[in-house]
């Protein structure tokens, strides 16, 4: 018998809420996941599961701790953790100054607990990294469990790659930089009535274009990028840092690219990401800087910051 994701989602969400009591999670085994296929090496998963995002927490009901399974181990998980994993699964890394401003707003505490039970069920990461001007940066990761238990039990889109585990430090550190990025544009979509569905890291991309490199050839290669809504610039297809697919206020599906621009990106560069109709993100104090660099080249190109 064929599945239906919408029904699926509306009885995870009957089941996340349920009377808010203290069981509200509620104790019943979850559904077994359907098979699916590791990436290797790449430390990104597909998740099998529903068709719209995940509801945001309900902090009013804090002490609402339930069972979640994979396989034979349970997890004892409320709706604010679960929200976190998502958000830790769809972002390579978070900064946990971010991940307070914009999933805990005014309820730093109970970040906190959370974090804790997540961190010591080895559900999440946590580590220290040099971040802006050597200072040091709390950043968190989604471990292999962690995952596997948003696998498990089909907790986000179906087509919404998940990450785990920490790269290379000075990657580690854009990677959490696109957790703000991705909420601020997010704000921009829904204040024009829009609706965020899914995102694509680069590294999504970029393997689904080496794919299709290999199968078909760099001479597809202007073929191959319209395929993927990209552009061919100056003989090579330049991928944004993000990608965010969203619902129009007319329900029609549309998408916008992404790019954070940092003081390490030469001019050429720059006009490379506007030439392909990236939209610019960068870090206060460098806006300024871009508009010269751009001006030089006679682009023009909206630069917002974070």
């Amino acid at each position: 018998m064929s599945r239906d994701p919408s029904r699926e989602l509306q009885h995870y969400k009957d089941w996340l809420y349920a009377q808010a009591e203290p069981a509200g999670l509620g104790n019943a085994r979850e559904p077994q996941p359907a098979s699916s296929n590791r990436n290797r090496s790449s430390h990104q998963e597909r998740n099998i599961g529903t068709t719209a995002p995940l509801p945001a927490p309900d902090l009013r009901h804090k002490n609402s701790r339930g069972v979640l399974y994979d396989r034979d181990r349970g997890y004892r998980v409320r709706a604010s953790e679960i929200h976190t994993l998502t958000e830790l699964g769809r972002f390579r890394a978070v900064g946990v100054e971010d991940l307070a401003g914009h999933a805990y707003p005014g309820h730093r505490e109970e970040m906190e607990a959370d974090l804790r039970n997540l961190v010591r069920q080895g559900l999440v990461s946590k580590q220290t990294f040099a971040g802006p001007e050597g200072t040091p940066r709390e950043l968190l990761t989604l471990s292999k469990a962690g995952c596997r238990l948003l696998r498990a039990n089909r907790i986000v889109h179906k087509d919404q790659a998940l990450y785990h585990g920490f790269v290379r430090p000075r990657e580690a550190n854009h990677d959490a930089d696109l957790y703000p990025l991705y909420q601020k544009e997010a704000a921009r979509i829904e204040a024009q009535g829009g609706h965020p569905l899914r995102v694509a890291l680069d590294f999504e991309l970029k393997k689904e274009i080496n794919r299709d490199l290999a199968k078909f050839g760099t001479g597809a290669r202007q073929e191959i990028a319209g395929r993927h809504g990209l552009q061919v610039v100056g003989g090579k297809m330049p991928v944004p840092d993000m990608r965010i697919e969203y619902e129009t206020p007319d329900g029609e599906m549309a998408r916008v690219d992404l790019e954070l621009v940092t003081e390490h990106y030469h001019g050429r560069c720059v006009a490379d990401k506007v030439r392909a109709g990236f939209s610019l993100y960068t870090p206060r104090g460098e806006a300024d800087r871009l508009r010269r660099v751009l001006d030089r080249r006679e682009l023009i190109a909206e630069i917002l910051s974070l």
